[in-house]
């Protein structure tokens, strides 16, 4: 009983070191309705060259790719480009900055790489996976949430009875309950005019960083720790969900189309 005891003990144990480590953004379905839906956007030009260096692998099925890199402790280095934690209402160039880097940086250099017509191809093709990827973090509000919970990882809550996290709601819970695919998801877009999208790719990285922090601020004081979440929670924020995934598909087209259309 004791050696069975102590086996159960050291699987939670690492268990819960794996859960803690990995912190998922938007989960697969999440990033890939973003693929679908910056494809929507992107110019004839854009998608030719995209094509070439992707050898026909569309961004849905690579929009994942900074998630998988994180089994491989080679790229352990890009771990911290996910997410970036300044204070509230704070200024991001003022602020302290991890020297490992952040979402913020990290998608600037992915786009320097992208376009410095010397970079190989086999740096091309890796950055450009990696920045479809971060664009899609970039738009989780937690991704732009307090580094003292981890953007929202430690605030245990319930969904539907189950024992989860507020990071991980807005990460996958939310999208999950809804059991649409991304294809489905990215056709259920938003119906958005010229102009809309239009205002939707006005600004820099900087500016869609403050206004994802924006909505970090309103998302954590949506749930208190503990609290049992489902239906009503659903209904109230998952809208905010879908308008993230769209901005961030759009937001990905622009970018895309500026380095290679």
């Amino acid at each position: 009983m004791i050696k069975q005891a102590v086996l159960t003990f050291i699987i939670l144990f690492f268990t819960l070191q794996i859960n803690a480590k990995s912190k998922p953004d938007w989960g697969p379905t999440g990033h890939r309705t973003m693929g679908v839906i910056a494809e929507n956007y992107l110019t004839k030009k854009t998608k030719k060259q995209i094509n070439n260096l992707l050898q026909g692998q569309s961004l849905a099925l690579i929009s994942t790719f900074g998630d998988d890199i994180k089994s491989d402790s080679k790229y352990n280095k890009f771990y911290s480009w996910h997410y970036v934690n300044f204070p509230f209402n704070t200024k991001y160039e003022n602020s302290d900055k991890n020297p490992k880097g952040d979402v913020v940086t990290g998608i600037d250099y992915c786009i320097k790489v992208l376009k410095n017509k010397n970079s190989n191809r086999e740096d091309q093709v890796f950055y450009l996976k990696l920045l479809v990827h971060l664009i899609g973090d970039l738009h989780q509000p937690l991704h732009v949430g307090r580094g003292e919970d981890k953007g929202g990882n430690d605030i245990q809550v319930r969904w539907f009875n189950r024992g989860t996290n507020l990071h991980r709601i807005w990460d996958s819970d939310m999208i999950e309950h809804f059991n649409m695919s991304y294809t489905e998801l990215a056709k259920n877009a938003d119906k958005l005019n010229k102009h809309q999208v239009s205002q939707i790719m006005q600004g820099s990285v900087l500016d869609w960083t403050y206004e994802t922090q924006k909505l970090a601020i309103k998302t954590y004081s949506s749930a208190q720790v503990g609290e049992k979440l489902g239906y009503r929670y659903a209904y109230d924020h998952f809208s905010t969900v879908r308008s993230q995934l769209q901005k961030a598909g759009i937001r990905l087209a622009k970018i895309l189309n500026d380095i290679y259309g």
